[in-house]
């Protein structure tokens, strides 16, 4: 039935489409790296003429040919751009810097050929810079097939992905970097990560992915690494319509009939639960009026039997046979003029991905250290391996409308991403701790995420566009919602299956909503400074966000004792909940859920609200010919507000200002031109690094997931960081780059989670000592045609960070690891940050052959080995080993705005591991998936 629907979508979409040409473009400042609003564009040819708009933006609908367009504007050089072709049903893109000339200078015509690559004047655009920067952009995405922002942007310089979906800058974890979607704040969808999940943004709703290095006083101050602008598509310059379809196959993963899965409900498949795996259970379900053990009236045995029967019986994965993954997009956009300068675009973009994915022979494993300190190898603690079926379904819908006059332009955005995503478990482990114990476990899971955003912005222009005034008003809505998690663990003795009160069967719901509003007011007035250009920026800054968080866990519990009464259950999970297996009045034995075990949701929720309140003022100028800089300066007050209470403790806290930190951030960047396309880059900034909402909290969290309690720091203390960097940059033609960057950070109470004294199973946020980071970083972009010459469209990129960390050791840590040393190992003071990489490599080869619309790449991405889990003086580090990822990428483009596109994924077959390691020991397996080889298949048509 799906599969009709994108049929008759496409025959539909067909009969719509037209096609047409011309050359279409935008032109930006050189000096300020701005769009040129009212520049002057005169077609040679034909004699026709236009102003770009205030967005830069320009368009000319020509017919078939070679053209020469002529760019100008008053007190900048008048640019010719030579031989564009125009051909087929396609506008040529052609965008354009314009730099000023120096006052009293006639009239500078530069004439160059048409570049066929727009990724030239994105370098143009980040060598006039004055902050540290790099980017993706659209055309990128295309190139090396990247289906969303995870997969496309580990080709930016110092960026590493964790676990498919989280974004790293300059390898430093996610609590240093930063995500915005277009320009503003956005929450993220895992109550355990400080980033969004980058996966869940596809390109063809993107216009471009900036990740900004280097801080600025109109940047909020809360980032380290760098900061991660979403920049969604704006409406085109003419009618563009596209639909994308998409297929792929493991051979590991596709068509395995041991895929496993839940029995689901009917709207699975769209992203969300229908209400099915809904909780039914009052809180008040409490005491021992609703436990058989103290209560066998037929009244109470009815109510307890009534309790049981509202959950769903199924406790163990179905089996079956998976599929092929398959997505498909459209996007739609249009402009409509009226009047003299005036015009409406619109834009809607839909996508959807759905995929199926079987690990077999997955391991989740604990090791120890032996008591004995002349054992080097690790002792078994748990081994557990299985086979897990996963089902991600990712739907985003995105509509835009924008107004735009000679002066004034007002946008309105509406974003929503849907994500569902469930997973089904079936798994042998091995207890060798204490005891001996066999068990199999079966676990059944299901998240439903969700992102709704709403974004009005405005611009107003004055004087020509020497000073402008920019507002935006954003509101966000995300939901995490864990519907129904089963865990039923049997404790396997000789083919008896039994469970005992600390492995009982558990039903959990899990749920985090948070709102976040920020309104901002951004002024730019350009001005002479120093007898140059400048641009003097002020603006404020208002965000809020709250969050709500609770946990409710019920324990499926049983009063049977006998070898007799255990094989009623036979071992298998769904035997639970068959109605002759639950306690009611005619049948006084079997399971119930056990009021005395079960997690009220009182015991775990906590309210916290984030206040940020910010103003800034910055000056960009020219201090000399060569040397230009921006100065800024912003003063953010951040506040939190706690509700919540400690059971233990007996601390009630109830919209109590928990945290309230006034801070003035500098910010100073210098850029130097050496020669003309050579620049020198020296910034430094001071910023911060603030807890998450349950890391400053008195919370007590069980995650039933990993049976570990999480117990927040009401104490906690944001982190504050200096830093330092330094980059050298060299610009070639065609697109090719050289550049080295070396960039040094001092940490002042970093945060990081660690274990609580005397315990191995609770852990909490800690400030631990200062931390340095030092590292430096390569960029390439070669053509291979200018050292060989024979070889013809074939460029080689490169770029690889190498990062040193240094973190001090807290009191208890270092004391814990001094107890669990070796015989003949000694210990230094300090460790690596928790989830640094120390190396990250990017490196690709593309070919683009015009003549024949071919483009091939292979792409190569690796990062070293990272801590991932701080170990103590019983349990081992882990470290997150490297993952050898090879791409294969193919585009072919065919007449009518059609293309082809055949992707190979992990060509090197590569497995994703994390492993204990200790001194003079082989290391073990943590955590080990068999990821595959992925081969896809795409289609795209644009009208």
């Amino acid at each position: 039935m799906k599969q009709s629907y994108i049929s008759f979508f496409i025959l539909l979409f067909s009969f719509m489409g037209y096609s047409q040409q011309g050359i279409s473009g935008t032109l930006i400042d050189g000096d300020f790296n701005e769009p040129l609003p009212f520049a002057n564009i005169l077609v040679k040819e034909t004699g026709d003429g236009i102003t770009s708009d205030f967005d830069g933006k320009y368009a000319f609908e020509l017919s078939a040919g070679t053209y020469t367009l002529v760019f100008s504007f008053v007190g900048y050089e008048t640019k010719e751009i030579t031989s564009i072709i125009v051909i087929g049903d396609n506008y040529t893109t052609t965008d354009v810097v314009l730099n000023s000339v120096a006052q009293g200078l006639d009239e500078v015509i530069v004439s160059i050929e048409a570049r066929r690559n727009t990724e030239t004047s994105v370098l143009e655009i980040q060598r006039k810079s004055a902050s540290l920067l790099d980017g993706i952009s659209a055309q990128a995405f295309r190139k090396i097939g990247a289906s969303n922002i995870a997969s496309a942007i580990k080709s930016v310089p110092g960026v590493s992905v964790q676990d498919g979906k989280y974004v790293y800058v300059r390898g430093l974890g996610d609590r240093y970097s930063k995500s915005i979607l277009n320009g503003v704040d956005i929450p993220g969808l895992d109550p355990d990560r400080n980033t969004i999940q980058m996966d869940l943004f596809p390109t063809n709703m993107l216009s471009n992915v900036l990740v900004i290095k280097s801080a600025r006083a109109d940047l909020p101050a809360d980032f380290t690494g760098g900061v991660i602008d979403i920049v969604t598509k704006e409406f085109p310059n003419q009618e563009e319509f596209s639909i994308s379809l998409n297929t792929a196959y493991n051979p590991d993963m596709h068509f395995n009939s041991n895929y496993l899965s839940d029995k689901g409900s009917q709207t699975d498949f769209l992203g969300f639960d229908n209400g099915m795996r809904k909780n039914k259970i009052a809180n008040s379900f409490l005491g021992n009026t609703f436990d058989p053990r103290f209560n066998q009236t037929e009244e109470g045995l009815s109510i307890i039997n009534k309790i049981a029967n509202q959950f769903d019986p199924q406790m163990a994965p179905n089996v079956g046979t998976s599929n092929l993954n398959y997505s498909f997009g459209i996007f739609y956009g249009n402009q409509f003029k009226f009047g003299e300068d005036k015009s409406i675009g619109i834009l809607g973009s839909l996508s959807y991905k759905n995929e199926q994915s079987v690990y077999e022979n997955a391991q989740n494993n604990i090791y120890n250290f032996s008591p004995d300190k002349k054992v080097f190898a690790f002792e078994e603690n748990r081994i557990q391996s299985g086979t897990i079926g996963n089902q991600n379904v990712i739907a985003n819908g995105l509509i835009g409308a924008t107004y735009k006059s000679a002066a004034t332009k007002i946008k309105f955005n509406a974003l929503h991403i849907q994500n569902g995503e469930s997973t089904s478990g079936s798994f042998r482990q091995l207890t060798r701790f204490s005891d001996f114990i066999d068990f199999n476990k079966y676990n059944l899971e299901y998240t439903e995420r969700s992102i709704s955003n709403g974004m009005l912005s405005g611009l107003q222009n004055f004087s020509d566009g020497d000073f402008k005034i920019e507002w935006t008003l954003s509101g966000t809505l995300a939901k995490v919602h864990d519907k129904d998690i089963r865990n039923t663990t049997f404790q396997d003795e000789e083919g008896i299956f039994s469970f005992q009160e600390n492995t009982e069967p558990k039903r959990i719901w899990r749920t985090l909503d948070e709102n976040n509003l920020v309104g901002k007011i951004d002024a730019t007035k350009k001005n002479q400074f120093l007898g140059s250009n400048a641009v003097f920026k002020f603006g404020i800054y208002r965000s809020q966000k709250e969050r709500d968080f609770s946990i409710a866990q019920y324990s499926v519990s049983s009063t049977y004792t006998s070898e007799q009464d255990w094989s009623n259950y036979a071992g298998d999970p769904n035997q639970l909940f068959n109605p002759n297996n639950i306690i009611g009045p005619s049948n006084p034995e079997g399971s119930y859920i056990n009021p005395q075990t079960t997690i009220s949701q009182d015991a775990n929720l906590f309210n916290s609200k984030q206040f940020n309140l910010a103003a800034y003022i910055s000056n960009e100028f020219n201090i000399s010919e060569k040397l230009k800089s921006i100065l800024g300066f912003r003063f953010e007050n951040y506040q939190v507000h706690y509700t919540g209470e400690n059971s233990q403790l007996g601390q009630i806290y109830d919209n109590q200002k928990i945290i309230n930190k006034s801070n003035l951030f500098p910010s100073l960047n210098f850029i130097y031109s050496l020669k003309e396309n050579q620049n020198l880059r020296i910034a430094y900034s001071l910023t911060t690094a603030r807890p998450s909402f349950k890391e400053a909290s008195i919370a007590e969290i069980y995650d039933p997931l990993s049976n570990l309690f999480f117990i927040g720091n009401i104490n906690i203390r944001p982190t504050y960081i200096d830093n330092f960097d330094i980059r050298y940059e060299a610009f070639g033609e065609k697109a090719q780059l050289l550049a080295f960057s070396a960039f040094y950070k001092n940490l002042t109470d970093p945060i990081e989670i660690g274990f609580v004294a005397a315990s191995t199973s609770n852990y909490t946020p800690l400030n631990l000592e200062n931390a340095t980071v030092f590292g430096v970083e390569l960029e390439l972009r070669r053509s291979i045609n200018s050292l060989f010459p024979s070889i013809r469209n074939l460029v080689l990129n490169f770029n690889g960070s190498y990062i040193i960390s240094d973190e001090k050791y807290s009191e208890d840590e270092f004391k814990l690891r001094t107890l669990g040393l070796r015989e003949g190992q000694t210990i230094s003071n300090s460790r690596p940050l928790q989830g640094q990489s120390p190396y990250l490599i990017n490196t690709g080869l593309d070919y683009n052959n015009q003549e024949k619309n071919v483009q091939i790449g292979l792409y190569f991405n690796v990062q070293g080995k990272t801590l991932e889990v701080v170990g103590d003086g019983f349990y081992p580090d882990v470290y997150t080993m490297p993952f050898n990822s090879l791409n294969f990428n193919l585009i072919k483009q065919f007449k009518g705005n059609r293309s082809l596109t055949f992707k190979i994924t992990n060509l090197l077959n590569d497995e994703r591991e994390s492993r204990f390691e200790g001194f003079n020991n082989e290391s073990q397996y943590f955590k080990l998936r068999n990821v595959g080889r992925l081969f896809s298949l795409g289609y795209a048509i644009r009208f």
